[in-house]
């Protein structure tokens, strides 16, 4: 059964991460790819210790919402911003140095390989931290996981449009800003329903249909980018 449970937790971002991976004209070394997904994994510990520190700071520990201005600062505060932020220190630390980032489609492939190495440890952590684990894995593997997936395509390609094509500091801005955004309204609108249950019946219709608006915007961002490396 722990098996299973496993498989499920891990099986979307495994997907998700060969569907980025089979779009890259000319793949990346998979043992750089790897590292990625490493430093993904390895990032999870000093984002939960961040997240913890500002919850107790702020909050006295205790992560209910109790209103919508509470939902929506702690979406933006104790996750976006910590989890984003160590996201983008991980990318900058296996770009910086790496010989094989030389095409524009790379920042997506690298952005998606950390994100993705985090979102498989926290969707592990949710999967067997509930008794109902099969909801859970199936609601995270449509909605959260796939929502990892596109604050990473984000980053990635404002990483790659401020590395290949335009350094000015709104591109550099525009690295951290935009997933930050959509990870903090992705998480507003999920967090909304405990603070407010008589508006729990809309969270998740405007929660998918955000996540399928993020998703259209992912897809056209990795076109562009495969594109301007075909020309």
């Amino acid at each position: 059964m722990s098996l299973i449970i496993l498989t499920s937790a891990l099986l979307p971002a495994i997907l998700l991460w060969l569907y980025v991976w089979k779009k890259d004209p000319q793949p990346e070394p998979v043992s750089w790819l790897i590292r990625a997904v490493i430093y993904g994994i390895l990032i999870c510990m000093p984002a939960a210790t961040i997240e913890m520190f500002i919850q107790d700071t702020l909050w006295g520990g205790d992560a209910t919402p109790s209103t919508l201005i509470d939902s929506i600062t702690q979406a933006f505060l104790v996750a976006a911003v910590p989890e984003e932020s160590v996201k983008l220190f991980a990318l900058w630390l296996i770009l910086r140095r790496n010989p094989y980032f030389d095409e524009h489609y790379d920042g997506i492939v690298y952005a998606v390989s950390v994100g993705l190495g985090f979102a498989a440890v926290e969707n592990i952590f949710y999967v067997f931290s509930e008794e109902g684990w099969l909801s859970v894995a199936i609601g995270r593997a449509l909605l959260a996981v796939p929502g990892h997936y596109a604050f990473a395509v984000l980053m990635g390609y404002y990483y790659s449009l401020h590395h290949f094509v335009d350094h000015s500091p709104k591109n550099a801005l525009c690295i951290l800003l935009v997933p930050v955004i959509a990870h903090g309204l992705y998480d507003s609108i999920a967090m909304s329903a405990q603070a407010e249950p008589l508006i729990g019946g809309l969270c998740f219709p405007a929660l998918l249909w955000f996540c399928i608006k993020m998703h259209k915007s992912a897809r056209s961002k990795i076109l562009i980018l495969i594109e301007k490396d075909r020309q």
